[in-house]
């Protein structure tokens, strides 16, 4: 839907992420780092991976923005929400006399909202944000060249904020957006941002590739499950669900999130997460997404020693490297294999575990109904559980 995502700071010791449900524990910690001293001169091999030429009188954001360009739509929903009104609910005088002989009215209103998307197959495939189309009862495609299509939403997935919309090309050609290698994406490399921002149709914007690997814990969206592109090219209310560009004018990621407490930070979700679940979500589908169900924090010896010296603390925890458990989620996997508030995760499946997002990555990849050994520290006792996997909103 169009509207501006809204991230929360967070606390620069304390990392949690809830397995599956992602309670959050905080948004972005700014870091800092000693910049290497730039040369005078750029040597001669990286003049060769400047895109932009001074000969050239195209530049290279515009030849991407015409390979990519036309497959790029804007998708307009509308929701009717009905609720129903009491008459007398202001004037409890007449209500009392007369309430029972007049029944609430129902009374409907349609919300309307905006976003983007483009075309990845022939077949009138669409991908965009699920927060875009979710529970929209009527969704209008339209195309940079005026077309206009019924969409029917095919699948969404809340957790990676994926969908999958689908149009009837009614034999029309339909231009398809060409995909790129998300994997093979640097810090530093060009981004260009197409989509729709304020109703603002056909719209672009140039920036870099800022970071990789973004965590959705670390950016404070904690009910999603994403390493997000981080980029500078400017994201706008409306560019969700839009394509990031590179170069070349292959998508890389989808356009997500912004940080509505600064400026030049967007989020995209990168394109290879799309590509893995686009199929099972055209298909009508659901998405595995395994979990075990804990909430948690990351833990040195000296976050372990702090808390042991306040006398408000409300337990002590054993001074070593994991991760804590500071909540165990009722009726989940974890509950079940006997976790417990305060245990320390040290290993996984006999691995060395010093980040929660280590867990996250086992979790995801192991599988729905599979076991997983953790070793963990239980006041003055080493000890072994195994927890099975579960599918996340079963």
């Amino acid at each position: 839907m169009k509207s501006q995502t809204s991230l929360r700071p967070i606390s620069s010791h304390l990392v949690s992420l809830l397995l599956g449900v992602m309670l959050t524990f905080g948004g972005l910690r700014v870091l800092t780092s000693q910049a290497e001293p730039a040369p005078d001169v750029l040597p001669p091999d990286s003049l060769a991976q400047i895109p932009l030429s001074t000969t050239d009188p195209e530049s290279f954001v515009a030849k991407a923005v015409a390979r990519t360009g036309p497959a790029v739509v804007q998708i307009d929903t509308e929701k009717v929400v009905t609720r129903r009104v009491d008459p007398f609910a202001d004037d409890p005088f007449f209500g009392q006399f007369f309430g029972n002989q007049f029944q609430p009215q129902p009374q409907e209103r349609r919300i309307a909202g905006q976003g983007s998307g483009f075309i990845v197959d022939q077949s009138g495939i669409i991908l965009t944000n699920a927060h875009v189309v979710s529970d929209a009862d009527k969704v209008t495609v339209i195309l940079k060249d005026g077309r206009s299509f019924q969409g029917k939403v095919q699948g969404t997935d809340e957790v990676t904020d994926l969908a999958v919309v689908k149009i009837d090309p009614q034999g029309e050609d339909l231009p398809v957006a060409p995909l790129g290698d998300s994997s093979q994406v640097q810090v530093g490399d060009w981004a260009i941002a197409v989509g729709n921002p304020v109703g603002l149709d056909n719209t672009v914007t140039l920036g870099i590739i800022s970071t990789l690997n973004r965590s959705s814990a670390q950016v404070g969206i904690p009910d999603k499950r994403i390493d997000f592109i981080q980029t500078d090219a400017a994201i706008n209310p409306g560019n969700s669900g839009g394509p990031l560009l590179n170069a070349q004018g292959e998508v890389i990621g989808i356009n997500t999130a912004i940080r509505a407490d600064a400026m030049g930070i967007g989020f995209a979700i990168p394109i290879d997460k799309a590509k893995s679940i686009q199929n099972t979500l055209a298909a009508g589908q659901k998405v595995a997404h395994p979990y075990i169900g804990v909430q948690m924090i990351n833990l040195t010896p000296e976050i372990a020693q702090q808390n042991n010296q306040d006398p408000n603390s409300p337990f002590l925890v054993p001074e070593v490297e994991g991760v804590l458990v500071v909540r165990v989620i009722p009726n989940t996997p974890a509950q079940q294999a006997g976790l417990r508030l305060g245990d320390v995760i040290v290993k996984v499946n006999d691995q060395p575990i010093k980040d929660g997002s280590q867990l996250q990555s086992v979790v995801e990849n192991t599988g729905i109904n599979q076991n997983i050994n953790l070793t963990l520290v239980r006041g003055e006792q080493t000890m072994q559980l195994n927890v099975r996997t579960a599918q996340l909103g079963s």
